[in-house]
């Protein structure tokens, strides 16, 4: 491997980056909701099966490939493959969609961190509704805490990935899960917390307490697990080609893949005890009844939590500091990772023509180029000011009764350039790489990485795998994620 680009310190530098780039914000407020209101140990057991069977098959098989290459996700895919090699390009769009919004919402957290600092030395506690309204209302102040965002990535990643990824990595990873061990013990100690467990562990309590009016189907669960366990663990984004293209061939890349799994999954329970715990709690202290609790998405950490920490007094304050800081450095983990996928696109095109790439330029570059696009974001505020979104006259519909509708995807601008990362380009791109290893190239072509650094073999699980349950999961995964987005209602 051409060493152009610079190389991982050391494999556990690596591990907490790649754990890094998957514990984000849509583990925080998304994967503990899925939980508990698709039968809760019910949707473990399936999101466990196809973590095993799909995401940890496809994320060898990324590692393998942009090891094998030495490439970010262009080069790979062009370097291995003549009828599958612009699909490379889709692990591109989608990092550069995900991040015009994603800097939006760790805008959002930062500034949250500066409300608790502010509440904290005696400034008015206003509640969750009052914040966040305040917040996204102002679109001037949503668009300096994007861009401090956004400069504190530039920092990170401008330093290279030893020097910049590893270093905030090997100390932000440690630091986030001792802050949600912190979080997570005041959660469970609050009034009434038993019962946020139970909606996430106990099969069917979501329902018989009224959390949710009646149980998901089984295909519907299938849906939502295969979905977030996908975007979870940061597949198809090109982040894990990215990162396997600076591991050393000594590494063992079926291990490795293994703890990031695990890993990924364990933290994301751990954010669930942290948060849905004390937001039932809460809710429950306020007489709000269940199922208007909000136990998902921005609302979830924006909103129902700061009235948690409000709720404390002084000492919420405090919390709500160390909870803010802990979901800051889950964006931030994240979007170095995305940003690093395009810079790497960058520096090898620049090696390919015998440039030495400028790291501090292409990064500058690209952060000026998905800045530019989240000010629309920014001004947009959730769909809160009014902004016009593409495509949504469009696709409204009025009913008989003269009830108009819209497609989620198309509430608001974060919604509609997550439809087109999330809902379209990643799905595909994982769909269409398991074809290209699974049929035109043949595992045979990545199973040697996967046995470089170990002796341990998994060649006929991972043969079954690639070619036959991967594709099939992805096409249920791609079909869940449309209904999802368009409202097709397939999955009903």
């Amino acid at each position: 491997m051409k060493q152009h680009r610079g190389s991982w310190g050391s494999n556990m530098g690596f591990i907490l980056a790649a754990i890094g780039s998957a514990v984000g914000l849509g583990n925080i407020w998304g994967f503990p909701y899925k939980m508990g209101k698709s039968g809760g140990f019910t949707f473990l057991v399936v999101y466990a099966i196809l973590a095993i069977f799909v995401g940890f098959v496809v994320m060898a098989t990324e590692l393998a490939m942009g090891r094998k290459t030495g490439k970010g996700i262009v080069g790979a895919f062009c370097d291995l493959s003549q009828k599958f090699k612009w699909v490379g390009w889709l692990g591109v769009i989608a990092p550069f969609f995900l991040l015009c919004f994603y800097v939006v919402l760790g805008g959002y957290c930062l500034e949250y961190v500066v409300i608790n600092i502010t509440q904290l030395f005696g400034a008015e506690a206003l509640s969750g509704s009052a914040s966040f309204g305040a917040m996204v209302t102002n679109p001037i102040r949503c668009m300096v805490y994007t861009f401090i965002f956004t400069a504190i990535n530039f920092f990170i990643v401008r330093g290279g990935i030893q020097g910049g990824i590893e270093k905030f990595s090997t100390v932000g990873m440690p630091a986030l899960f001792v802050m949600l061990v912190v979080v997570i013990i005041r959660s469970l100690t609050l009034p009434n917390a038993i019962e946020g467990v139970k909606f996430m562990f106990v099969p069917g309590y979501a329902v018989s307490a009224g959390f949710i009016s009646e149980s998901p189907s089984f295909i519907n669960i299938l849906s939502t697990a295969g979905g977030q366990m996908f975007f979870s663990l940061s597949l198809a984004m090109g982040i894990m080609i990215t990162y396997g293209s600076y591991l050393g061939k000594q590494e063992n890349l079926l291990k490795n893949s293994g703890i990031i799994v695990f890993a990924d999954t364990f933290v994301a329970i751990m954010a669930g005890l942290a948060v849905i715990p004390a937001a039932v709690s809460n809710g429950i202290a306020n007489g709000v009844a269940l199922s208007d609790i909000q136990l998902g998405g921005p609302n979830l950490l924006f909103v129902t939590l700061q009235d948690v920490f409000v709720s404390m007094g002084t000492m919420g304050s405090l919390f709500g500091v160390v909870f803010y800081v802990l979901v800051l450095i889950a964006a931030i983990s994240s979007v170095i990772s995305l940003i690093e996928v395009i810079a790497t696109m960058f520096m090898d095109d620049a090696h390919a023509k015998n440039k030495e790439g400028n790291r501090q330029k292409i990064v500058m570059g690209i952060c000026l180029a998905f800045f530019a696009v989240s000010l629309v974001v920014a001004a947009d505020g959730l769909g809160s000011n009014g902004v016009w979104v593409p495509f949504q006259s469009m696709l409204t519909t009025v009913a008989a009764d003269g009830t108009v509708s819209m497609p989620v995807f198309v509430d608001c601008w974060l919604d509609f350039l997550d439809c087109l990362a999330e809902g379209i380009a990643m799905p595909l791109g994982a769909l269409l790489m398991s074809l290209m290893v699974g049929f035109e190239l043949g595992p045979e072509t990545i199973l040697p990485e996967l046995h470089t650094g170990t002796k341990f073999r998994m060649d006929k699980f991972y043969i079954i795998c690639i070619k036959y349950v991967v594709p099939v999961a992805m096409v249920f995964i791609l079909l869940g994620q449309l209904s999802s987005f368009f409202g097709f209602g397939w999955f009903a």
